[in-house]
């Protein structure tokens, strides 16, 4: 790739092994990149427009890139401020597979690692070292997922702030694949949708008693009681989700029908206990070896006869396989996190004694979802910053537009699994015709966006 240079006199010297370097591991990209050095020189394309510029700080991060070979090098200068992004980030993003699949001769390699060690060993003197960083580090996990570790692990990443989540998430504050039944929805009209998806999927009746495990800041639990008539109960390990779940239940004046508690899964007492459970987003922090005991749970509390929705991301591989994009999750988002193909999913879930009735991918929904919380955490980025520092801005900035990525390609699904315990005759019509007709209608019906809005600020 050929490059116009543009920059300050004298300075010629320390940039060429940069252009250089930038020349050969771009080769072959497919797109159009621009490259700004720590001293303000600016490489950009001939004959293109660059779709995003490249602002590399630090020079040292350059060589680390040529010698030590790591993608995740550029997510974490990202994170601590060596690199930064101008343009369009999801076109920057393919840099990822760009640099998985580069391929290099010998002499590139030789050249590369020759015009490493030319480059200035100095770095920008605006660059400050991020003290922040080691928190948001995921370092002590080991996939044990012992109760204190999942305790802990959740909390790493929900018990960030409230406040912050308000920013992106829709006023309902759900944290999950949303359900867009057009394209054109507002994130909030998709979120009422997917609420009202899964308590339909679940048949809910009036008087059932329902259970949400990983019931998050409680919007599932107050929608089926409010608009279904159930006893409903959450459960959470996030003491952030838990508090604010509570003090919504109260403003809302659900108390007699809706309760939270922060609890492991595996403590839920008693047998046979609801005639509805439902799951989402909860399972993917389980861990691939504890899903055994985690179906056997569901299906321990759960009467005969009675309905389990299990709604989470998948991806399509078999097992928990180190990868790039794994121990980018494990390390600065969802620590002690495991995915499994959803083949296997249902096989542990019939294994564990459960009948599936029902199938549903909503991959295409989570990328729509997805690109509504960048958007609106990218509108939000000055409110954002007063709430949580600079590296979680760019951390959960960077991830959910990289996740976008994954569900628009296919690598990463989201699938809602309906089944009910084997051998017990599940309460379920021959078709799914009674999921459909009206829905639109009857969410905007039962919707009152003014007095809802009203106790979100009031509690916030």
């Amino acid at each position: 790739m050929s490059v116009a240079v543009e920059g300050r006199l004298g300075e010629r010297c320390d940039d060429e092994p940069a252009i250089r370097i930038f020349e050969r591991l771009m080769r072959g990209f497919d797109g159009a990149a621009a490259l700004r050095l720590w001293n303000d020189t600016l490489h950009a394309p001939y004959g293109k427009v660059a779709a995003f510029t490249l602002v590399l700080r630090d020079p040292a991060l350059l060589r680390r890139l040529v010698l030590g070979h790591s993608p995740l090098l550029l997510a974490d200068a990202y994170f601590r401020g060596q690199l930064d992004l101008e343009g369009d980030l999801y076109s920057a993003l393919t840099l990822k597979d760009h640099f998985q699949h580069i391929s290099l001769t010998w002499r590139d390699k030789l050249a590369l690692a020759r015009d490493a060690w030319r480059l200035p060993r100095r770095a920008d003197t605006r660059l400050k070292p991020s003290n922040t960083m080691a928190s948001r580090i995921a370092r002590s996990f080991s996939h044990r997922h012992s109760r204190q570790t999942d305790r802990a692990a959740v909390s790493f990443h929900y018990d960030v702030s409230n406040a912050f989540y308000a920013l992106w998430l829709d006023e309902q504050r759900v944290y999950s694949c949303a359900y867009f039944e057009n394209a054109d929805d507002s994130l909030d009209q998709a979120q009422r949708n997917k609420l009202e998806h899964v308590c339909r999927k679940l048949r809910l009746r009036s008087g059932e008693r329902f259970l949400d495990i990983g019931c998050g800041w409680g919007a599932l639990v107050r929608w089926a009681a409010r608009h279904h008539g159930v006893k409903a109960h959450g459960i959470t390990l996030s003491r952030q989700q838990h508090d604010y779940a509570l003090r919504r239940i109260c403003a809302e004046g659900l108390q007699d029908r809706v309760s939270v508690e922060l609890r492991d899964y595996r403590d839920l007492a008693g047998d046979a206990m609801y005639d509805k459970v439902a799951s989402v987003g909860m399972f993917e922090h389980v861990g691939l070896a504890n899903l055994p005991a985690y179906f056997a749970t569901v299906r321990r509390v759960l009467r005969p006869g009675g309905v389990f929705l299990n709604h989470g991301i998948t991806h399509d591989e078999e097992g928990w396989n180190k990868t790039v994009a794994s121990e980018f999750i494990n390390r600065y988002v969802f620590p002690d996190g495991e995915l499994d193909c959803v083949g296997n999913i249902q096989l542990g879930m019939e294994r564990a004694g459960f009948e599936i009735h029902d199938v549903e991918a909503l991959r295409s929904h989570y990328a729509l979802t997805l690109r509504h919380w960048v958007r609106r955490l990218e509108a939000n980025r000055e409110a954002a910053l007063r709430e949580v520092n600079d590296v979680t801005y760019r951390v959960w900035r960077l991830y959910m537009a990289a996740c976008a990525l994954e569900f628009e390609g296919g690598g990463t699904g989201v699938y809602q699994i309906v089944a009910s315990r084997r051998g017990a005759p599940a309460r379920l019509p021959l078709t799914r015709r009674d999921l459909y007709p009206a829905a639109q209608a009857a969410t905007s019906r039962q919707h009152n966006p003014t007095g809802l809005q009203a106790i979100e600020r009031s509690i916030a």
